[in-house]
């Protein structure tokens, strides 16, 4: 999987963007597990990055319901046994 973030917002740690292979859109958070540091990524609709490029506070709510996981629902790749925490 290639994903290429579109949008990075530093200050608030996470990244929109689209997965070249699937052309799947999602929304990455940078996670921890202590060993190694990583990003989960979301799965988004089309209508929703594109309503979430033109809305940064649509995107924050959303990053933060990802790091609260209860979005897991919608994670592109399943997190392992040694699943990270948001950092």
């Amino acid at each position: 999987m290639n994903f290429d973030d579109s949008f990075i917002f530093k200050k608030d740690r996470f990244s929109i963007g689209q997965e070249t292979d699937s052309k799947k859109y999602y929304l990455s958070i940078p996670v921890s597990n202590g060993l190694v540091e990583y990003e989960e990524y979301y799965e988004l609709t089309k209508e929703e990055f594109d309503r979430f490029s033109n809305g940064v506070a649509e995107m924050r709510r959303f990053a933060e319901q990802c790091r609260l996981r209860k979005a897991d629902d919608r994670l592109i790749m399943k997190p392992g046994s040694k699943r990270g925490s948001p950092i």
